[in-house]
């Protein structure tokens, strides 16, 4: 058998100036959507610095919370609450949670859905299986939506929350509805 025969391969050099023109096409448009992207990041943060801080700023020192416009809509200045528990601090998070009362808002999976206010059924059931010998995989999570709503909840009834440990972000924003 000869080798050198069989191993050729042939190459159609038109063909492959049209594949590397293409690769070249894909680059630029890969480049193109970093830079959007990089714009976007951009626009997101100034708009959120004109929603947080300059018209509510400005508000402020007017002496005003709700602003009606020239075209009927209205801009109000809400107070908007927003937390996620780190993923380095869960355990440091849920502990807080149990020991202070609030094991309620942890929700727990035993290959089994367990829901909110049955933190503790979960926990006796993952005891009892691995008591019987069981490879037991339990997931606990906090729904961040439930997180916020607690967070504003407890800083609305004045009592003290961990910020750093349930990153806790607390933002004036301004609403604007229009009637266009």
């Amino acid at each position: 058998m000869d080798l050198e025969k069989e191993s050729t391969i042939q190459v159609d050099t038109g063909k492959a100036k049209d594949i590397a023109l293409q690769c070249n096409k894909l680059l630029e448009i890969q480049r193109e959507i970093v830079d959007l992207e990089n714009q976007l990041k951009l626009k997101k943060e100034l708009e959120r610095k004109f929603s947080e801080e300059t018209i509510p700023n400005l508000m402020h020192e007017a002496g005003i919370t709700l602003m009606k416009l020239a075209d009927g809509g209205l801009v109000e200045i809400k107070t908007k609450y927003y937390a996620r528990i780190p993923s380095s601090r869960t355990d440091e998070a849920y502990d807080w949670l149990r020991s202070n009362g609030y094991e309620d808002l942890i929700k727990n999976e035993v290959n089994m859905s367990f829901g909110m206010k049955e933190d503790n059924l979960a926990r006796s059931v993952v005891e009892e299986l691995k008591a019987k010998g069981l490879n037991v995989a339990q997931k606990t999570s906090v729904h961040h939506s439930t997180l916020a709503g607690w967070v504003k909840e407890q800083i609305t009834d004045g009592k003290d929350v961990p910020n750093d440990l349930f990153g806790v972000y607390v933002a004036n924003r301004s609403h604007i509805t229009t009637n266009k």
